[in-house]
């Protein structure tokens, strides 16, 4: 297998080759016979970041088919001297905490686990402060004790696991779907019918590595996503509270099943509504300028993780966790109450 390779240096801080395809197979397997001085794994691992360009769209899984004739260009970043996460002492919202767990309660803008461009500041810092060694790691050193995680900008309860044993236990329940965990939205117009749920497919958006899409069952990349939802608040027909089930946990995937039907989450910078959209529904609203432009201004989605339960992993008692509305989200609410 021969490849035509042209070496463009973008910075210091990357470097972007081009090369063009003499023989179809697996993108990660081409990339790792084209460089082999990187490995597979970390091919797989720069495609997940959406590093690896293929004929000028980002590719969206290590197990994508190309053919001869394409062109793949890639960006490999300069590696970090030493990016382990440390202990910070950032505060933390703790609402239960045995030997085994935490469960705490995000704030919006707070980023889960160190990635490119917040590589401190993130709740693994502060987990590694707040519980020492303790800390499992089993999910690997830049995300011990992480069972799941929230978008930054979405608050609410997440559950830790502290050690090895509760870290197994709680995966296994999270992918056998008997650990629960309850939203709330607010989100433009009103859900139709009131009670339902969404069954799609969800994948990496095919035009932009920052969202993903509902996506046609053959994609490559496509995972089945279901949310089941009901209305909580009806706000005039323009706008709702409506508390949604994960019986699937893609990323985003609530973002993406309101948009879905039309309703998106209000403040939602990726996947809408339309500024004019919401400007539209407030001028019917009766509300005041002020509340309108409240509303409007909303500058994160507005989302929370209301509810989690969950089996002990070493008792085998059924646990359950709520919290109030984000103080943010809660005003945004008590203004829509008022129309009518």
């Amino acid at each position: 297998m021969t490849f035509a390779r042209h070496g463009l240096k973008n910075s210091a801080m990357d470097q972007r080759d081009t090369f063009i395809v003499s023989e179809g197979g697996r993108l990660d397997k081409i990339l790792s016979q084209s460089v082999p001085d990187i490995s597979r794994s970390r091919w797989q691992t720069l495609i997940e970041s959406g590093l690896i360009i293929v004929n000028a769209t980002a590719a969206t899984a290590a197990s994508q088919k190309v053919k001869e004739g394409d062109e793949i260009s890639y960006t490999i970043p300069e590696a970090e001297e030493d990016d382990t996460p440390h202990a910070e002492d950032i505060e933390l919202d703790v609402v239960y905490e045995d030997d085994d767990l935490l469960v705490i309660n995000k704030p919006a803008g707070l980023v889960v686990h160190p990635a490119a461009g917040h590589y401190e500041g993130t709740l693994v810092n502060a987990l590694l402060h707040h519980c020492g060694d303790s800390l499992s790691g089993i999910n690997g050193v830049k995300r011990p004790g992480i069972v799941h995680r929230l978008d930054k900008d979405t608050s609410g309860l997440m559950l830790v696991a502290k050690n090895d044993l509760a870290h197994h236990a709680l995966a296994a329940q999270l992918s056998d779907r008997t650990l629960g965990r309850t939203y709330h939205a607010l989100v433009l117009d009103v859900p139709k019918p009131l009670k339902g749920h969404i069954e799609t497919f969800i994948g990496r958006h095919p035009q932009s590595r920052l969202k993903q899409a509902v996506l046609r069952a053959e994609t490559e990349n496509a995972r089945d996503a279901i949310t089941h939802y009901h209305v909580v608040e009806n706000y005039g027909g323009l706008f709702a509270r409506v508390e949604c089930h994960l019986e699937t946990g893609r990323t985003h995937q609530i973002r993406v099943h309101m948009q879905h039907i039309f309703c998106p989450l209000l403040g939602d910078p990726l996947y809408g509504p339309q500024k004019n959209a919401v400007t539209a529904k407030l001028q019917k609203s009766g509300l005041k300028e002020a509340e309108q432009v409240a509303v409007l201004g909303l500058p994160r989605q507005a989302l929370h993780a209301i509810e989690i339960h969950f089996e002990h992993p070493r008792s085998g008692e059924n646990m359950s966790f709520s919290s109030k509305l984000a103080p943010d989200l809660e005003e945004i609410a008590k203004t829509l109450k008022k129309i009518a």
